[in-house]
């Protein structure tokens, strides 16, 4: 990217670079005393998608993610002793009156997809965002559609709905039972001695990013 970043972005570099260096410096405390790295990538997620799209937090407050009614979520590789994923995706199992309907994506603007990963070339840390619109997205909807149709005839028991993210892979397909999609990339962002750099930065997803069906393999 050869633009100078906006100050949104250039926000969001800081907090990339605040996210890096504490999780890393914790880690050699974990290393030594023999935890898990303490690490809360939902909430460091949440603020990074507030920074870079100016969208606010609910300031506490119980409901979406986001005051516009978007959610986010995030799946951290580093130093993982599991598999991650992004988990409870779409509502299924909860109170709400939409819950387990595809009419719960109608109150949700934006679905962004944290994943904090290393790049398989240059091995370095990297952070990548995809955005999903999912009032409007008709692809992400049948996916979406398959799997409540599946629940709702018992082939599907479980309430959370998994997105298997390209975890170490130069890969836009986010995976799922009910589909495999590539999703719009709105940013990419490898970090080296001088902190995080933009890769690939594409704002226009927020306003015409769709979903695209995954090439059989």
């Amino acid at each position: 990217m050869n633009q100078k970043p906006t100050d949104s972005l250039q926000q969001t570099l800081q907090l990339l670079d605040l996210h890096h260096d504490s999780f890393y410096q914790a880690a050699d405390f974990a290393r030594k005393t023999g935890h898990p790295v303490p690490s809360d990538s939902r909430g460091w997620s949440q603020i990074l998608i507030s920074l870079l799209t100016g969208i606010q937090g609910r300031h506490r407050e119980k409901g979406t993610d986001l005051v516009d009614g978007s959610d986010v979520k995030a799946a951290n590789t580093w130093e993982a002793i599991d598999t991650p994923r992004f988990n409870g995706v779409i509502k299924a199992g909860t109170k709400a009156e939409t819950s387990g309907k595809l009419e719960s994506l109608d109150k949700t603007p934006f679905l962004f997809l944290v994943l904090w990963d290393h790049s398989p070339s240059t091995k370095k840390p990297r952070c990548r965002i995809w955005c999903v619109r999912p009032q409007e997205d008709k692809i992400f909807r049948k996916m979406c559609k398959t799997w409540y149709d599946k629940r709702d005839g018992g082939d599907i028991i479980s309430t959370n709905f998994q997105l298997h993210p390209p975890r170490g892979k130069d890969s836009n397909e986010i995976r799922n039972e009910c589909g495999n999609l590539l999703y719009p990339l709105l940013l990419c962002a490898e970090h080296d001695k001088n902190g995080f750099t933009v890769v690939e930065y594409h704002p226009e997803v927020l306003k015409t990013g769709r979903c695209e069906f995954s090439p059989a393999k």
